[in-house]
């Protein structure tokens, strides 16, 4: 005979609502507190860019830079625009006044809360005068093209290059350290030798050609010491070729290991 075994009753368990559940209403709170932090960071009028103040600019004018920038501030969220300051990207900004402003060596900019930003900026100086393809620029001390001149201005440096090859502003021509090479031979030849320049000829990446008023050259060597080349035209100069004499000269040549000159 089977004894029949008892079985307890199989309940089911109601299932919690998630309206009591104290983990849902947290997250509920803390999506709200999130959202609403957003909004307020992003389009509260609190912190809506509203001002760019700009210092340090002499040829790039306030309006320019105001125009370029503007439009860069806005952001879109669907059918919602904000020009937080929160949302600025000033690395994005300061590498495109860079390239629409040759002129602009160094920027600034900076936020200052609520609603400005802060534009210092430093613009390029002109070291000297670069022509090539009939087409003159100025140069900076970095060697760099920043804008183009019609004409010559008295008591520059005039550097031509021999090599036809198309330019663009805010391109680097030639090196810093051959710029002050440059620099360095117009003053002594002035000043210490008392020799008038008429301008400086780059025919290659080594070879230098100074022109002289009297219409004579003198040829260096841009990867050798150039105080010693300096120094051995003064002792030629001075030992070989008499005062009245220079004019009869169409070159002295120190790009060697020894001078040599000729005349016509």
């Amino acid at each position: 005979m089977k004894i029949a075994q008892y079985k307890k009753p199989y309940r089911l368990k109601k299932k919690k609502s998630i309206l009591k559940s104290r983990f849902f209403w947290l997250t509920i709170l803390i999506l709200i507190i999130i959202g609403t932090i957003f909004y307020f960071l992003i389009f509260s009028s609190v912190f809506q860019i509203k001002e760019i103040k700009i210092s340090g600019n002499q040829k790039v004018s306030n309006e320019n830079l105001q125009e370029k920038i503007s439009p860069q501030l806005t952001k879109n969220f669907w059918r919602f625009s904000s020009r937080s300051i929160f949302l600025t990207n000033l690395s994005e900004i300061k590498e495109n006044l860079f390239k629409d402003f040759p002129q602009i060596a160094e920027i600034n900019l900076k936020r200052k809360f609520p609603n400005s930003l802060i534009l210092e900026i430093e613009e390029r100086r002109p070291e000297a005068i670069w022509c090539s393809n009939n087409l003159c620029f100025f140069v900076d001390k970095e060697g760099i093209i920043f804008e183009e001149i019609s004409e010559i201005p008295l008591n520059n440096i005039e550097i031509k290059e021999l090599r036809e090859k198309k330019l663009e502003l805010g391109e680097k021509v030639l090196e810093k350290e051959i710029l002050d090479s440059i620099k360095t031979i117009e003053t002594k030849l002035k000043e210490n030798l008392k020799i008038n320049i008429e301008e400086f000829i780059i025919s290659s990446e080594e070879r230098l050609n100074v022109k002289i008023k009297e219409n004579w050259e003198i040829y260096f060597n841009l990867r050798k010491d150039i105080n010693w080349q300096i120094t051995e035209l003064g002792l030629i100069l001075e030992k070989e070729i008499p005062l009245e004499r220079r004019g009869d000269l169409e070159y002295i040549d120190l790009r060697f290991d020894r001078v040599y000159y000729k005349y016509r």
